[in-house]
């Protein structure tokens, strides 16, 4: 096995612990598993994909344990449950078998035995159960973590191999690129660590790249990179050329990423009919049990109604925000670069704020004058804070809710201590609007708007620089054709192009004349950033830009990478806008269908029963019927606001995430849809 690191941590006593307590139960698996079991193999391979350390044997022998004594736990519990509802006379067992029985004696024994064996099956069942989920939900984690890791190096192996193809235009060898690919996990993330394994076998090992890349190929969990590997060994093996090799392989990749994001879009696109059809569902439901409480002797209880709109709305829309977080990702990496070694001076805006003051955090302590640095650092960003504190919040949205839930949280409590809103069901039913409001919607927009605001100016401020990366990249090819170095590269495209990106390579090539390295200026550009997609092609143009000024040829390979991540991104964003339609117009259609009904059916109906009663010569049936004890019309009105209400915060955030892959995107979708619900009710109450 290649020299992997263990990704779940854990100090040397845990590890210890764990050894003894797998060594009790090896007995066990020794007794179950034999050596050629295919189970115990396939978990092997997974523990490999997962760069777990375990051996197999010890895994499978610790997992034994914990579904030994989970199985007992349950056990123990079951049984008392069976004795508690059996033994006691809580539940009345009255016969267990479906036939008579003609002998006394027989008859007899079933009594002696009925109570005792309902008991033990109680238990046997519920230590079953606790068995299987102790020993599976252990064998399941290197499952969960191979398939995890395959996702991610499939979704970066086309930006990878276009790295490596980059290199290799740029001059390296072989073992260069191997080593460059290995050093770029920030970037290149799982992809990066198979590369290390190579390298790692190779300088600790003393094993041949060529049996490395052989064995790393075999342990991969994606498919795709165990073929790239497979197809890399026979170019070394031959001596072929490598960077013909990297091309190809960067073209397939290329249009490979392109079908898988057809497919993904296709997925996305029938779990938005799936969720069109399943979101109707609950307004069937209470259109029948409204309809079945009209009718006389009819036995249908206010609680499905509440189950349904608290309960099962809410559910359909979770489990469809699961449903899609298993097909639509966050793009991998967090976008952030280092130099690498023992160099921390790049800051980023994670690693520099008010409550992280940087680098002189790593000296205070040692000598006063750091801790006055420290001081003054400290008063100079809550100055630059509250000076603005609009650009703050810009680059931490999240920190608003620091603000805002505590303002929510005294004005939802000032309104109740004054009597402003309701504190009761019946009086919530008096007042439906205004309570409904003081209680989900004023929370909603005190918190939702300025969180949601602030992140949409975050996320256009940094994705404004890569609106025009393709094109500013091929400048920046051209300007280096003509033997300019990079850096003056930089200055030229920055002076004949406008945008953002452009000023920002007018500061580059600005801290590098005043004796900043260009590697640190390209790295602290990226990091003020941090978006994955242009980490990538950042690490790309530094690595090259170490070997030679003259990089033509790999800026035109960054322009393409970024050209095919564009077209991917229109094709997304046209197809998911399409979904988010579908869903926005199925909430209005649930909106006017329930306002409808209440309007022309309850409304009338109730209308009709008061006619009935004030005439005295109205229809008899209709009479009889005495709607007023059959349904509540005010209770009914509450529900049909709240199953809207709930319909569009639902539909909002899952229309952000299909859109952006982030739930946090579904605020401003949830506040509109919300709003077009409370308009809406006023307008039908």
């Amino acid at each position: 096995m290649s020299l992997e690191t263990d990704s779940s941590g854990g100090s040397g006593s845990l590890s210890g612990s764990a050894d003894s307590f797998g060594d009790w139960f090896y007995p066990l698996y020794a007794r179950l598993f034999s050596e050629e079991s295919d189970f115990v193999a396939d978990v092997e391979t997974k523990l490999a994909q997962a760069r777990m350390t375990d051996t197999v044997e010890l895994y499978l022998s610790r997992a034994l344990g914990i579904g030994v004594i989970t199985g007992l736990c349950l056990w123990i519990v079951g049984t008392i449950i069976g004795y508690a509802l059996f033994a006691t006379g809580l539940i009345h067992v009255d016969e267990i078998l479906g036939f008579p029985v003609q002998s006394q004696t027989v008859l007899t024994i079933i009594e002696l035995l009925r109570i005792p064996a309902l008991v033990t099956v109680t238990g046997i069942v519920f230590g079953s159960i606790g068995f299987a989920i102790g020993f599976g939900s252990l064998v399941s984690i290197p499952y969960s973590r191979a398939s995890a890791r395959k996702r991610q190096i499939n979704m970066l192996l086309t930006d990878s191999v276009s790295f490596m193809y980059a290199l290799s235009v740029g001059g390296l060898n072989q073992l260069e690129i191997i080593e460059a690919m290995a050093q770029a996990d920030d970037t290149y993330g799982e992809v990066a660590k198979e590369f290390q394994s190579i390298v790692k076998e190779s300088d600790y090992f003393d094993t041949d790249y060529r049996t490395a890349i052989r064995k790393q190929a075999l342990e991969t969990p994606s498919d795709e990179l165990s073929q790239f590997l497979t197809d890399m060994l026979s170019i070394v093996n031959s001596g072929g050329d490598m960077e013909s090799f990297l091309e190809d392989k960067k073209e397939k990749h290329m249009r490979t990423a392109k079908q898988e994001q057809e497919i993904t879009l296709e997925t996305l696109e029938l779990f938005g009919e799936m969720y069109m059809t399943l979101s109707l569902f609950p307004l069937l439901l209470i259109i029948i049990m409204v309809i079945m409480q009209m009718i006389p002797d009819a036995d249908v209880s206010n609680q499905m109604l509440y189950m349904t709109v608290y309960g099962l709305i809410p559910l359909i829309g979770i489990g469809f925000l699961v449903m899609l977080s298993t097909v639509k990702g966050d793009e991998p990496g967090d976008g952030y670069l280092s130099l690498g070694g023992d160099d921390r001076r790049v800051q980023s805006a994670q690693e520099q704020s008010l409550l992280n003051l940087g680098l002189v955090e790593q000296f205070t302590g040692d000598h006063s004058v750091f801790d006055r640095i420290k001081n003054r650092e400290g008063t100079h960003e809550t100055v630059s804070v509250l000076r603005q504190p609009h650009i703050f919040f810009r680059d931490n949205p999240l920190y608003t809710l620091a603000l805002t839930v505590p303002a929510m949280l005294v004005i939802v409590s000032t309104a109740i201590m004054t009597g402003s809103a309701p504190t009761s069901w019946d009086g919530l039913l008096e007042n439906a609007i205004w309570g409904t409001f003081v209680y989900i919607y004023l929370p909603l927009y005190v918190v939702a708007i300025p969180l949601a605001i602030f992140r949409e100016w975050n996320v256009r401020h940094r994705t404004a620089v890569v609106n025009n990366l393709s094109e500013d990249l091929r400048k920046l090819s051209s300007a280096n054709d003509t033997g300019l170095t990079l850096l003056e590269s930089l200055k030229s495209v920055s002076d004949t192009t406008s945008g953002k990106l452009a000023r920002e390579f007018e500061m580059m090539h600005t801290k590098v004349n005043y004796g900043m390295s260009l590697k640190e200026a390209l790295i602290e550009f990226n990091n003020k950033y941090h978006i994955p997609r242009l980490a990538r092609t950042t690490r790309l143009i530094s690595e090259a830009q170490e070997a030679s000024n003259q990089i033509s040829a790999v800026l035109r390979t960054a322009a393409q990478a970024s050209e095919n991540h564009d077209d991917i991104e229109r094709e997304r964003k046209s197809r998911t806008m399409m979904q988010v339609v579908i869903i926005i117009m199925t909430f209005l259609t649930v909106l006017a269908v329930i306002a409808i009904l209440k309007t022309q059916f309850i409304d009338t109906m109730a209308g009709l029963e008061t006619g009935s009663d004030g005439g005295g010569g109205g229809d008899s049936e209709l009479a009889d019927a005495d709607l007023s004890e059959n349904i509540n019309v005010d209770m009914l009105s509450v529900l049909f606001f709240h199953a809207v209400t709930l319909q569009a915060i639902m539909s909002g955030f899952i229309c952000g995430y299909m859109r952006d892959a982030d739930v946090l995107s579904g605020l401003k979708y949830a506040v509109g849809l919300s709003t077009i619900a409370l308009v809406g009710w006023v307008m039908v109450a």
